[in-house]
């Protein structure tokens, strides 16, 4: 049996009973060190992993679990104070439907069942105190594929049988805190996407760019958490490779069969196809919820107002 925690006040928490096909630890992400080849990390969807801690009572940055199709069992070790919001998993906690977006409690013993997507395709659990695992390169934020952060330090999805620390809750965030009703996403809806145009995007041809910000593009099944391929109209572009340069969150590369391809948290940090822009954080985020065959569309935002987004929505978590 496999576990870490900080050396600070901790208890276990948390057993898996039953893994289900991907759960993963993530903190807000790895960052500093893409200059070593090391990819960021972090919850695809930062905005359900966000209002999960915050409605736990957590401060920006705790550990929650990203649960991926469902298919979680959790035993609580201990009376826990949890919340989860993101996808509708069909979460049940003791057999019996558990609230989203708002904070629950749970015994010592109970059972916490994440099914199958119902709403979206992530949930995000946090507990009050956060999960606690041993910081790598200054995140405990999983990366399978880097074999770095999760609870163990290795980069594994949970397993049966593991275990997981959650430490002291904070008392500053004891008071329940309800999300606006537009926060509660429904993820079925078609998502519209901003992106800002990249350097490249003057290459591409006047009809592909017509076709990239009017056409419906579909979600293909070839999506993970490094990056999620869209089907539409074939996009054509005057250069066909680049030196390799770094990738951020959410660029979009077009390879040359012209389907382009957004990259997310696990990308890798270097790319030399060209690139359509880049979805904003909150973009990449509603990407990440959509599942196989979803209807998406992309629209051009200026960086102004990228940016007077981001900070908005950051600065309802900085209390």
């Amino acid at each position: 049996m496999k576990w870490a925690i900080r050396k600070r006040e901790t208890a276990i928490g948390v057993r898996v009973e039953r893994a289900g096909p991907l759960a993963l630890l993530q903190d807000a992400g790895r960052f500093g060190v893409r200059r070593l080849g090391v990819t960021q990390g972090g919850p695809a969807d930062l905005h359900g992993w966000a209002w999960a801690n915050r409605l736990a009572g957590n401060p920006w940055g705790t550990a929650a679990l990203e649960v991926t199709f469902g298919g979680l069992i959790l035993v609580a070790e201990r009376d826990l104070t949890l919340a989860v919001a993101g996808a509708d998993l069909g979460a049940t906690l003791e057999g019996k439907a558990l609230p989203l977006w708002e904070r629950v409690q749970c015994r010592e013993g109970q059972r916490l069942v994440f099914a199958a997507p119902a709403n979206g395709l992530r949930a995000y659990l946090a507990v009050a105190g956060g999960f606690v695992a041993e910081p790598v390169l200054g995140s405990v934020a999983c990366v399978v594929r880097e074999g770095l952060g999760g609870f163990d330090g290795r980069g594994s999805k949970l397993a049966e049988g593991d275990r997981l620390g959650v430490g002291k809750p904070s008392t500053a965030g004891a008071s329940p805190i309800a999300p606006p009703d537009e926060a509660r996403l429904d993820y079925r809806a078609t998502a519209r996407l901003s992106l800002l145009p990249g350097a490249q995007v003057g290459d591409f041809t006047g009809q592909s760019l017509f076709q990239a910000f009017n056409a419906a593009w579909q979600v293909d099944d070839r999506a993970d958490r490094m990056g999620i391929r869209l089907i539409g109209p074939r996009l054509q572009c005057r250069i066909g490779s680049l030196v390799s340069e770094g990738i951020g969150l959410g660029a979009v590369q077009v390879p040359p069969d012209g389907q382009p391809i957004a990259l997310l948290n696990d990308r890798q940090t270097i790319g030399g196809y060209p690139r359509l822009g880049a979805l904003t954080p909150l973009a990449a985020a509603r990407l990440a919820q959509c599942l196989p065959g979803q209807e998406v569309h992309l629209v051009a935002v200026s960086g102004e107002r990228a940016l007077m987004e981001h900070r908005r929505f950051c600065a309802s978590f900085a209390s």
